[in-house]
């Protein structure tokens, strides 16, 4: 299906709308008491509507082109300058920063990668020089947030404990300053639209509840955040244990976005299939030695952009913690273990062409070099309802295979 162009579209009128069905239902001095509820909630929607609107003018900056992807999505063609990003008050009148020396030693899976992994693009479609792609935030997308206030969130202090359930390889204790790995890509059946099911890299520092820093980049599948059930690439960046810092994407001033290709929180297309074609993305974040700043890579040197240091606090020096694998919410909400999918869906004792897998894990170290996982540990919470199985060899390197479907006869 071929995208199309547009222009930006007229703001919304549903503002417009309320208010003149308010006037309406203002209360007399004499009227039930069912019409005051009636008018006060009306007035509330009001409020929220009012402030959903401001920040969509805030967030959504003037693009030079529009581009409509298969599934919905707008796709705009910001001023690279122009972007969220550079609304933070140290980026305010700066321009976008050069790539940095890459990690040396790098090595390739052998597999090839292109820019062209997301259905917006799929037709031929492109961004000018210049401009960079941004996946428009809509009116729909906010009212589906909890609030207007952590509408691309995550909740704070997110732990297991919370509902949030990990199936992950992790190195620690050591001094990290990027890391590598490629993932397959899947289409996890999420069982709720609050629930999401993710797999990614973390780098970590500090400690919950109050000050962990983490910079996240993978592939997540997220009804309520999106609308709909599509696999998505997406970043997600804290630097005080997700409670006002930090945000999924360019929903806040944070990631600085240099590519004009990839749009990061777009559709991926194609996903792997169930012992049929496997489609993976490889993903590398490194420290950028001489201004400290975290950048991020697809593929084979497809630079995407960069976090800058200020937004952090520990991770202005280094990662204590990388870690690689999935995470699902589960809420119980019926009583019962989610029924929401990691991975491909499947236990990692299926193996390859039915589990999700991370292979070629790597981590950089001071030198600047990207050095293969010596002391990698697996850890599953819930390993009778999603589950993990390291494994070596000489051209995966450290690999793991991961994942599982959730509620099961083991899994009540």
């Amino acid at each position: 299906m071929d995208s199309k162009t547009f222009h930006r579209p007229l703001l919304p009128v549903l503002v417009f709308s309320l208010l003149v069905v308010s006037s309406f239902c203002r209360p007399d001095k004499k009227i039930h008491p069912n019409n005051h509820t009636a008018a006060f909630r009306s007035e509330n929607q009001l409020k929220k509507l009012k402030l959903i609107q401001a920040d969509l003018n805030r967030i959504n900056k003037l693009p030079v082109k529009t581009i409509q992807s298969p599934d919905g999505d707008f796709i705009d063609c910001v001023e690279t300058h122009r972007q969220l990003a550079f609304d933070h008050p140290l980026l305010k009148g700066k321009k976008p920063l050069d790539p940095p020396e890459r990690p040396y030693n790098q090595s390739h899976s052998g597999e090839v990668e292109t820019e062209m992994f997301q259905l917006w693009s799929m037709s031929g479609e492109s961004c000018p020089e210049g401009t960079v792609p941004i996946r428009r935030t809509t009116e729909e997308d906010m009212l589906r947030a909890s609030s207007v206030q952590r509408f691309g969130r995550k909740a704070s202090g997110d732990s297991p404990s919370k509902g949030h359930e990990y199936a992950v390889g992790f190195v620690s204790g050591g001094q990290y300053y990027g890391a590598q790995a490629s993932m397959t890509v899947w289409k996890p059946r999420v069982n709720y639209p609050f629930e999401f099911s993710l797999s990614q890299i973390w780098l970590v520092s500090g400690t919950l509840p109050h000050d962990l820093n983490t910079i996240e980049a993978g592939w997540q599948v997220y009804p309520k955040m999106y609308g709909d059930n599509n696999t998505r690439f997406f970043t997600y960046w804290t630097s005080d244990a997700y409670q006002a810092t930090g945000c999924y994407n360019l929903i806040c001033p944070g990631f600085v976005q240099t590519n004009r290709r990839i749009a990061i929180g777009a559709t991926i297309a194609p996903t792997s299939s169930y012992n049929g074609a496997q489609f993976s993305i490889s993903l590398l974040v490194w420290k950028d030695p001489k201004h400290g700043d975290w950048w991020l890579e697809y593929g084979s040197g497809v630079v995407i952009g960069y976090w800058p240091a200020f937004l952090f606090t520990h991770l202005r020096s280094h990662a204590t913690k990388t870690q690689f694998g999935g995470e699902v919410v589960n809420k119980r909400s019926w009583g019962f273990h989610t029924a929401t999918e990691m991975g491909s869906g499947h236990f990692a004792g299926e193996g390859f062409r039915k589990a999700a897998y991370f292979r070629n894990m790597k981590v950089v170290n001071l030198d600047n070099r990207l050095i293969p996982l010596s002391d990698l540990e697996v850890w599953a919470d819930n390993p009778n309802c999603y589950n993990i199985q390291p494994r070596n060899d000489r051209v995966w390197g450290n690999y793991f295979y991961y994942g599982g479907p959730g509620r099961n006869v083991n899994c009540p």
